[in-house]
């Protein structure tokens, strides 16, 4: 069995990537990547790792980190973290360009792969600029429209 920390690496993998209903499930999913893990050491190790189950995408409940809400409880906060750390937005192409206060772009850009906006096909974060790119079919400029608004704010 490998050690505890390269398990609890993994789980967070699986717990990140896979809609992992109970704790069988996550026993079945460790299983299918080769460890063996008893029930009471997927308890702990979801314990310690802060897993929670919350309301996936379809409305079942998932484990998710504790640090990683689900998609609603994300779009909940969305607005307010816009609100708090968006102070421009801007566009190009296909992408959107929010700018920060220094050290505010990674929450900004995790609080938008969380909320699984439609129209968003991922983010990138530096330091105080997120880049947000639209899907194909939406332009930058109308996804800098809608997240400017959801911030607050006139898109530049």
């Amino acid at each position: 069995m490998p050690a505890k920390v390269e398990r609890q690496q993994l789980l967070r993998q699986l717990l990140a990537s896979h809609a992992l209903h109970s704790q069988r499930e996550v026993r079945d999913a460790l299983a299918d990547a080769g460890i063996d893990a008893h029930q009471a050491t997927v308890s702990r190790d979801l314990d310690e790792l802060g897993a929670v189950k919350v309301r996936g995408v379809n409305g079942s409940l998932v484990y998710r980190l504790g640090v990683e809400p689900g998609p609603s409880t994300a779009r909940e906060r969305l607005d307010d973290t816009l609100r708090r750390f968006v102070t421009a937005v801007a566009s190009s192409g296909n992408l959107a360009v929010l700018r920060t206060p220094p050290a505010c772009a990674h929450p900004v850009a995790s609080v938008i792969d969380l909320a699984e906006l439609t129209g968003v096909l991922a983010t990138v974060s530096g330091d105080d600029t997120v880049l947000v790119v639209a899907e194909e079919g939406m332009s930058g400029a109308e996804l800098a429209v809608s997240l400017a608004r959801r911030a607050g704010i006139a898109p530049g």
